[in-house]
């Protein structure tokens, strides 16, 4: 993700921080020195934020560890200032498999507020609850609130909380996927709705929570759907198979000729019958201002880009896209050599052209 640090790494898996998170400890900073309070109290807010913040890393490591077990890669786990975001590389193919990784998240949390509330226990004892708050307590009691919290606000049945993904699975158990995620997404939008009329008369801090939600029922609704359209075609039926191609020992000179001729913006390169790499249009308008139009493509190419396999399915190689970071074109080969190229707009293209003649065909049964 753009604009995020790394500050730490573990299993293979990086943790990043968004630079929206700095202003989450400004307003944090600013809050507590406005209200008068002491460097003491405004260093203890701001760790408790960071204590709060472990935990949400710990939850998305719940997730990642799980999904893990049935061999998915989690790419990275990103804080924002609305909490984590851990981004696997897929999702799980059965509805149990999503159904663990989904609680697993969840679970972390819970464990956490087990263990605080021993220790608590065993040392001081448990304040009374009606004096604890946010910002009122004890440090433990505290984190101790906030993780029964985070679990009873993921646990609700929308989407993007791991409930919404729970109810998912349970559907899926009985449903098509397609229909359990609708039927999901439906439910977290009446939610969103709900959220939306009490923030009206509450909190406007509900309001944001209802359009975080009813975003992101409509993208797991869409998703789901694209999956579906798309899960039983291969990608030669969707990839470009009228295109140029570059050379290692090229000039960019000819790469310049290539996009002026034609309507394609990356191009593969090479040698002999071997893709060696992706010159990508971005690269070549950087390249032609550091380096000039008689530089070589072999010094400029994308060696690190993805490739797909001509029968494999579409669904699983537009994903796959999505989630690449080196180029957003691929190669498509078959027995190790170029048959066409593959993008993005190559599928939204194909989606439309079959929700089109889907259209066709039921205007002329209906007929």
């Amino acid at each position: 993700m753009r604009w995020s640090w790394k500050i730490g790494r573990f299993r293979g898996i990086g943790v990043y921080m968004h630079a929206t998170f700095l202003i989450l400890i400004a307003f944090i900073v600013l809050s507590h020195w406005s209200a008068g309070h002491s460097l003491g109290k405004t260093l203890e807010g701001v760790g408790f934020i960071l204590a709060l913040f472990g935990c949400v890393v710990l939850h998305e490591f719940g997730h990642a560890l799980m999904a893990a077990r049935y061999g998915i890669k989690t790419r990275d786990i990103t804080l924002l200032p609305i909490g984590g975001v851990a981004r696997l590389e897929r999702m799980p193919e059965e509805p149990l498999q999503e159904l663990w990784v989904a609680l697993a998240g969840p679970a972390v949390n819970v464990v956490i507020a087990a263990a605080l509330y021993a220790w608590i226990h065993l040392t001081d004892g448990i304040g009374p609850l009606e004096q604890l708050t946010v910002s009122s307590g004890s440090f433990l009691e505290r984190l101790m609130f906030v993780n029964v919290s985070l679990v009873l606000f993921n646990m609700l049945p929308a989407f993007p909380m791991d409930g919404g993904r729970v109810l998912r699975a349970l559907l899926a158990t009985k449903l098509e996927y397609a229909r359990a995620t609708q039927i999901a997404a439906n439910i977290g939008q009446a939610m969103a709705l709900l959220f939306a009329l009490l923030g009206l008369f509450t909190s406007p801090f509900l309001m944001f929570i209802a359009l975080f939600v009813w975003i992101g029922a409509a993208q797991e609704s869409g998703l789901a759907t694209m999956k579906s359209a798309l899960g039983d075609i291969p990608v030669s039926r969707a990839m470009m198979t009228d295109f140029s191609q570059l050379r290692p020992k090229d000039s960019l000179q000819r790469a310049i000729e290539l996009i002026l001729a034609t309507q394609q913006q990356d191009f593969p390169v090479l040698d002999d019958t071997r893709v060696v790499g992706i010159l990508t249009s971005r690269d070549l308008m950087i390249a032609l201002q550091q380096r000039g139009p008689d530089s070589l493509v072999e010094d400029v190419m994308r060696r690190d880009f993805l490739s797909l396999e001509a029968n494999e399915m579409l669904d699983a190689g537009f994903a796959r896209i999505q989630a690449a970071e080196c180029c957003v074109t691929a190669p498509v080969l078959l027995h190790g050599e170029l048959v066409g190229l593959l993008t993005a707009d190559n599928v939204n293209e194909f989606l439309l052209i079959v929700s089109a003649l889907g259209e066709h065909r039921a205007r002329r049964a209906s007929a």
